[in-house]
């Protein structure tokens, strides 16, 4: 074998492709935003949770659970793909401080659009509105 093709010649490559993947691994690893910073996900957290407080407080809207739990899937799914991992995943879902930030911003969403504490009827108006304008949070219920 050339000299140029020596096995102790090609160490200092390998290293440096080696390195090179692990480099831009990383780099990728960072450029993701921290999961509570990802609107596409917080977004249909929040729109979640603005169609459960609907449904449980509007006596004539429901969940399409079955929806609902396969889109929180797709929901996974989508976070995994973009390079969270489970453990990152599970770690923003049960963050308690995350939790309430949803959770606030949902309810704010709420009150704006009517849907304020012992107004049953502005929830159920809102209901309507999300089911008939298709948004994310209208997906998740039906007008029973």
């Amino acid at each position: 074998m050339p000299a140029v093709f020596s096995r102790t010649a090609l160490r200092p490559l390998a290293l440096a492709l080696a390195l090179s993947g692990s480099v831009a691994a990383a780099a990728t690893a960072q450029a993701l935003p921290p999961l509570p910073q990802n609107s596409y996900v917080t977004d249909r957290l929040v729109a979640a949770r603005v169609a459960d407080r609907i449904r449980r407080t509007c006596p004539s809207i429901s969940a399409r659970l079955i929806y609902a739990f396969s889109q929180a899937r797709a929901l996974k799914n989508y976070a995994l793909k973009q390079g969270y991992s489970e453990d990152q995943i599970e770690a923003f879902l049960h963050d308690k401080a995350e939790k309430r930030k949803i959770y606030a911003t949902a309810e704010k969403y709420l009150a704006d659009n009517g849907a304020t504490p012992g107004n049953v009827e502005g929830f159920c108006a809102l209901g309507r509105k999300e089911i008939e304008n298709g948004t994310i949070a209208g997906s998740l219920i039906y007008a029973n």
